[in-house]
């Protein structure tokens, strides 16, 4: 039996930082992963594909640049399945390899095979090598998801698929019905529609992503809209069924009836325990396979943390990566410390969402003075050179105060854009900081200052009375 001071349960981004994290304090780590391929779903099968296929449908279908060159403007004309796949194997053969390159330097020993509990101490790991056991003084559990499936939805990996599955699809469908409206459901449904795909939205709830500002999100549902896409919200799928001449029929618990050339079911994803027989560990997962932590990120067992998706909301891979380096170094005694009201959102639809702080409902709620201001892309000279006339960014502040207390912004670069925001949101900065900043010219960070004047002069109207 071989003995580690750390042991780290899968090698998604959380398991990645969690190890490394526990090898610059000099402790001797094992990573152990069941695939062949280290970096887990985010590498292999969600992130990182999912915003490839993104990065290569904005590419080939020339949507950037229809502002300017016109609807029927595109790069190449009949895009494939193939053409979206070639990419996508290149940047995760590239991660994969800067993953292991990691791992090697900080002297992790990567274990290939299915883990599971003996007991709280005891780890049994079953490769093509056969099986060995293992103990160690502190485990971190970052298996993350698997997605949720339903007996309502026979998956039959080709025109019944969930996330994971997108690739296995022979061709890009001419329609294409997506059941549920959260992160993935959205970022898929506008990828296929960029391509010029039929998309039917499913959603049950009646807006999409109800955690994001309402206005952003009803800006979004503008697009999805003029890209012909259809939404169905309020309803649920009650079955699925293949036709015999190919095409797929949802009927709905309204006896209403969609049909298309493909399904994806993106109903959410439940945690991927099943094979870590965590009764043996005296931990005991929820209905959907999260495992509850404490602010620590320790279970119900003091020397066993667990991290990253597994966990539950908010389920980001920036999120998850900070959540292993931050449990590995409590673990450890390090003094680390992180905010998660911190964290910055990022969701890669078409046009890319991001935000961080509060919206205006839950400042309504709260009963806070706020004040919001806006910008446009449009009004904004590089949004006119990178022919996005649509996003806009949206500041809320205290009205008092003045204190930043959200930034969102939807549009490309809206991820990278935001972390200006996040800057002066963490430090508690206020409105101000934006008037007195001077930006690069031309450059989308302009829309910072736009909005603050858009702000500050409704406040300004507000103390004249009118």
């Amino acid at each position: 039996m071989q003995r580690y001071d750390v042991i780290v349960i899968g090698s998604g981004p959380a398991g990645q930082r969690a190890a490394i994290q526990a090898a610059k304090c000099g402790k001797r780590v094992a990573l152990m992963e069941k695939q062949q391929e280290i970096g887990g779903v985010c590498i292999n099968s969600g992130t990182i594909p999912s915003k490839t296929m993104r990065e290569a449908v904005l590419h080939l279908s020339g949507y950037q640049y229809q502002n300017v060159y016109g609807t029927n403007y595109r790069v190449k004309d009949k895009i494939t399945m193939a053409d979206l796949a070639f990419r996508v194997q290149h940047v995760i053969k590239t991660e994969v390899d800067v993953a292991e390159a990691q791992l090697t330097r900080n002297g992790i020993d990567v274990i290939h095979g299915t883990a599971g509990f003996l007991d709280p101490q005891t780890l049994r790991v079953t490769g093509m090598r056969g099986t060995s056991e293992y103990t160690g003084e502190i485990f971190i559990i970052a298996t993350g998801t698997k997605p949720a499936i339903s007996p309502r939805v026979p998956l039959n990996n080709r025109n019944i698929i969930n996330s994971d599955q997108i690739f296995l699809m022979p061709d890009l469908p001419k329609s294409l019905i997506v059941v549920g409206g959260g992160v993935i459901g959205v970022e898929y449904t506008c990828m296929f529609a960029v391509l010029g795909v039929r998309v039917i939205l499913v959603e049950k709830r009646q807006r999409l992503l109800e955690f994001a500002d309402a206005e952003i999100v009803e800006a979004l549902s503008y697009h999805l809209r003029d890209r012909r896409v259809i939404m169905r919200l309020n309803e649920e799928v009650q079955s699925v069924e293949e036709t015999r001449d190919g095409k797929v029929v949802a009927n709905l618990e309204s006896n209403k009836k969609i049909s298309g050339d493909a399904l994806l079911y993106a109903v959410g994803r439940v945690g991927n325990v099943d094979e870590l027989n965590l009764p043996a560990a005296s931990i005991t997962p929820d209905a959907r396979g999260r495992i509850a932590v404490d602010a620590e990120y320790r279970t119900s067992q003091p020397h066993i943390y667990a991290v990253g998706d597994v966990i539950g909301f908010p389920s980001l891979a920036s999120v998850s990566m900070e959540q292993g380096r931050i449990a590995a170094g409590r673990a450890l005694g390090l003094p680390v410390h992180s905010n998660p009201a911190n964290y910055p959102y990022g969701i890669y639809s078409i046009p890319e969402i991001s935000f961080i702080g509060k919206t205006e409902e839950q400042l309504t709620n709260e009963d806070v003075p706020y004040e919001v201001g806006i910008a446009y892309y449009r009004e904004i000279a590089r949004g006119q050179i990178r022919g996005d006339t649509t996003g806009r960014l949206k500041l809320i502040f205290h009205r008092e105060t003045r204190e930043l207390l959200g930034t969102h912004i939807i549009g490309e670069g809206a991820a990278e854009l935001l972390h200006i925001g996040q800057a002066v949101f963490i430090l508690k900065g206020t409105v101000d900081y934006f008037v007195d900043v001077v930006f690069n010219y031309p450059t989308l960070a302009e829309c910072y200052k736009a909005a603050a004047f858009n702000g500050l002069n409704k406040l300004a109207s507000l103390r004249d009375g009118g």
